[in-house]
């Protein structure tokens, strides 16, 4: 790990997202800060909705990280963010990334970690530029569920499948202390970041695939003030943008929620 990135720990905050916009805002952050919070009570995903997080069964942290790049120029950044994820976990569980793919483990787009299609975590990015020449400071919120996914199933009310990191471990593993899994995933983000830093994500496009999970696969996608669009995933450009196939055009996609399309 980069010696420069400041580790905080909190026992309970609002939102760790909300605390580090906070400090961006009030000029407040010179370098990369990771705060992880045994309990958040006002945990929140992409679009507004609230993210539910139980105390000893999450992980749930936000890095602020400074970039050189343009908010113009980050796209891709969640998909990238993912992919360091996964990085993070193989470490700190000792399984090779290839075990975990065999066991389930994939990216949907744009943000979420799915496990055999239930959702094992999701990314939210927030943040930007004070002004130009300043460096683009993105907080970038993370939470995974630990275990006890059926608790999560039962206070979702089957809203969705809901999938935990001890269901990655084979008989006999526990689950390592969740301040590990937190380090090896800051270490991951803190190299992976800076790479892309200096690159952008065309590079990562293939390997971000390999974990696509609804690559070739027929998708409805919702949100971001658009009319839904159904078509087939066709895995993303070199921007991280979706594509899919509907009908005989090639649409691009920067934004939405996307869902498996369910005959009727």
């Amino acid at each position: 790990m980069s010696s420069h990135c400041i580790l905080e720990r909190v026992a309970e905050t609002e939102s760790t997202n909300d605390d580090l916009m906070a400090r961006w805002r009030a000029g407040e952050l010179i370098d990369p800060i990771a705060r992880l919070a045994q309990k958040q009570t006002a945990g929140k995903g992409r679009a507004g909705r609230a993210w539910l997080a139980r105390p000893q069964d999450s992980l749930c942290f936000s890095l602020a990280y400074p970039f050189q790049r343009k908010p113009a120029d980050l796209s891709g950044l969640s998909l990238l963010v993912g992919l360091a994820v996964i990085s993070g976990l193989s470490l700190a569980l000792n399984h090779s990334k290839q075990e975990l793919h065999q066991k389930g483990l994939r990216l949907k787009w744009p943000n979420d970690l799915l496990l055999n299609q239930g959702k094992l975590g999701g990314i939210l990015i927030e943040g930007g530029q004070t002004k130009l020449g300043d460096p683009s400071w993105m907080i970038i919120g993370i939470g995974i569920n630990l275990q006890n996914a059926n608790a999560f199933d039962q206070a979702l009310h089957h809203e969705q499948k809901v999938a935990a990191l001890d269901q990655l471990l084979t008989t006999g593993e526990v689950l390592p202390d969740p301040d590990w899994i937190w380090l090896k995933i800051v270490e991951e983000l803190e190299a992976t970041l800076s790479n892309f830093d200096q690159t952008g994500f065309a590079q990562y496009q293939k390997l971000w695939m390999d974990w696509d999970a609804f690559q070739n696969t027929a998708v409805r996608i919702t949100g971001a003030g658009q009319e839904v669009i159904e078509g087939v995933a066709k895995g993303v450009d070199t921007s991280g943008a979706l594509l899919l196939a509907s009908g005989e055009k090639m649409i691009s996609i920067h934004a939405g929620d996307v869902s498996l399309r369910t005959s009727k």
